[in-house]
């Protein structure tokens, strides 16, 4: 499918991460052993999503712009004061041509997220026009919940999980494991929802995000999605099927030789 100037991709990325600092320019081996930077990684993943007119590299550092033209990247600067990956996608927005209603926040550190995932939310905010903001989860695997499991025992902040309304909308975002289950109910690890990171906006809700103050739990949580749900900003939760590998993101260091094992299985170079 040619790409459609009515959707296009921006990856966020800052280098002064609190819990990884230099994260996009962390180089991550493929199957082959040659090594290529985390953001190169992901926009390869961007760049693979049919139906969408361009993809950017939106970040404030110089180092990464750097890298990222050097692969070709076409590269949006925006300025330090973008608090997280949405304003600093909002930022980006303007400097896209105005027929691209739909804006695509692919995470910069979701570098195993396929592209139907992508394709999907693309479908679901053309087929509803009245939807301003979405996103995509799956069901948990029972490796990628003992995965998070191990994270939240340890103290690590690692992925994101997210329960649903009746309707499909997110009634909230946590880096804790939620819904809780109950010893003995393990094998229920599928009504888990893994929260992808992946967002689908209009630019009017863009333009009503940063215009809005944060919220206490944006602020707790560290989950700037919440400010949407805080300002009564429905946020559909569009649930894909699971690929064949677990989705791991690069959250924090000792998630690398994950990714990496990962590749190596899919044979990804």
């Amino acid at each position: 499918m040619p790409g459609l100037p009515d959707a296009a991709i921006v990856i966020p990325a800052r280098y002064a991460s609190s819990r990884y600092p230099g994260k996009p320019l962390v180089p991550i081996r493929g199957a082959d052993g040659s090594a290529r930077t985390l953001i190169e990684r992901s926009y390869a993943a961007a760049s693979a999503v049919a139906g969408v007119g361009s993809v950017h590299v939106a970040t404030d550092d110089d180092r990464i712009a750097d890298a990222a033209r050097a692969f070709g990247a076409a590269v949006i600067m925006t300025p330090e004061s973008c608090a997280n990956g949405t304003e600093r996608v909002a930022t980006a927005a303007a400097s896209i041509p105005g027929q691209a209603d739909i804006i695509i926040n692919f995470q910069g550190d979701a570098l195993l997220t396929p592209p139907s995932f992508v394709e999907a939310l693309i479908g679901h905010m053309r087929a509803r026009p009245e939807c301003g903001t979405a996103t995509a989860a799956i069901r948990c695997t029972p490796g990628t919940y003992a995965h998070l499991l191990a994270d939240q025992a340890a103290g690590r902040s690692g992925g994101t999980t997210v329960v649903r309304d009746s309707a499909g909308r997110a009634l909230y975002f946590s880096k804790r494991v939620i819904p809780f289950i109950s010893p003995g109910r393990e094998t229920e690890a599928s009504r888990v929802l893994l929260h992808l990171g992946l967002y689908a906006y209009r630019r009017e809700a863009l333009a009503r995000y940063v215009q809005a103050a944060p919220s206490d739990t944006e602020m707790l949580e560290g989950l700037e999605q919440l400010r949407f749900l805080h300002h009564g900003v429905p946020i559909d939760v569009v649930v894909c099927e699971a690929p064949g590998w677990d989705m791991v993101e690069l959250n924090n260091p000792t998630d690398l030789e994950i990714i990496e094992s990962i590749l190596a299985a899919r044979r990804v170079v």
